[in-house]
């Protein structure tokens, strides 16, 4: 294997016409650039450099030697700024995934934001559920990933950076002509001979309401599932049950049905940002979690995160 340290001297000797000039030009000494050519000729196995009283010429395998190395060197400039450029944010590209309604809430914003601050990233988003983002994460396929978690199950990103964004309480969704729809607060306890409607039986969020249901002492009546939350709106403003709806998924209520907390506390989910940790994490990485974070802030002071009583 050609040392490429070595195919710079050459070139600079070619380029010079004899070692001293070389040496000069590179602040090296003439017997180091000496013993380094000796090195290069030992590794290409042939004589390169042809010596004269008055310096240097290149014997025809040196020549193709430099023609060649002048590609090679090339290319390997092109190749470092172009590291440089993604070190810097000038280039490069961030692969991200996000749960709906964090990508219809938060991840807007932080893109916005983003992309003025860094137009030359390329940046990719993708949607779907915890479950189904982690594994691309972990994989490779993925650079960031927008997730929650609830304090009562395993993180699925053990293994990664976890990045805490924001609380975001659920609350209970109630036809607006309901019995209990002008009660501002509610305990889950009475909401035990209701049928409920929630997200598909082995989503996170399903499964953290049977729990909490579990804990209030009763078992609850599935009537129907979706994972859309307008779809959930909509079955609970029919009447065909009652649901526990994420903050993040209130930013349109209808307004056949009302939206209220829970006493004396309500469930909340953990919303995070998970990066790959050590050599993985790529230089935009960085930038978009402060981004997101950003994005997080804005919405807690803006008060988009208080549903409420509605």
């Amino acid at each position: 294997m050609l040392n490429v340290a070595r195919l710079k001297i050459l070139k600079e000797v070619a380029y010079r016409g004899s070692l001293s000039s070389a040496a000069e030009a590179l602040s090296y000494t003439q017997s180091a650039i000496s013993q380094q050519i000796a090195a290069l000729e030992s590794e290409a196995g042939m004589t390169l450099l042809e010596r004269h009283p008055r310096g240097v010429s290149l014997t025809a395998a040196g020549q193709t030697l430099v023609g060649h190395a002048e590609g090679i060197l090339a290319r390997l400039d092109t190749a470092e700024a172009a590291l440089l450029a993604i070190a810097g944010l000038r280039g490069g590209r961030l692969r991200m995934a996000s749960f709906p309604t964090a990508g219809s809430t938060l991840m807007p914003v932080a893109i916005a934001n983003f992309r003025a601050a860094y137009p030359d990233v390329e940046l990719a988003l993708a949607e779907g559920e915890p479950e189904e983002i982690v594994p691309r994460l972990r994989a490779g396929e993925l650079d960031l990933a927008l997730l929650f978690e609830f304090n009562d199950e395993e993180t699925l990103v053990a293994d990664m950076a976890r990045s805490p964004l924001l609380d975001d309480p659920m609350y209970l969704a109630l036809p607006r002509e309901h019995p209990l729809a002008k009660k501002p607060k509610l305990r889950l306890s009475a909401l035990q001979g209701e049928a409920w409607v929630q997200t598909s039986s082995s989503s996170p969020c399903a499964r953290h309401v049977v729990r909490c249901c579990h804990a209030a002492g009763f078992e609850p009546s599935v009537s129907f599932e979706s994972d859309d939350y307008q779809t959930v709106q909509g079955l609970v403003a029919a009447g065909v049950g009652v649901a526990l709806i994420p903050e993040l998924a209130l930013s349109v209520v209808r307004e056949d049905i009302v939206i209220r907390a829970l006493s004396p506390a309500p469930p909340v989910r953990q919303v995070i940002a998970a990066t790959p940790e050590g050599a993985r994490l790529v230089p935009a990485a960085p930038a978009m979690l402060t981004m997101l974070g950003q994005a997080a802030d804005q919405l807690k002071s803006s008060g988009a995160l208080a549903a409420g009583p509605a």
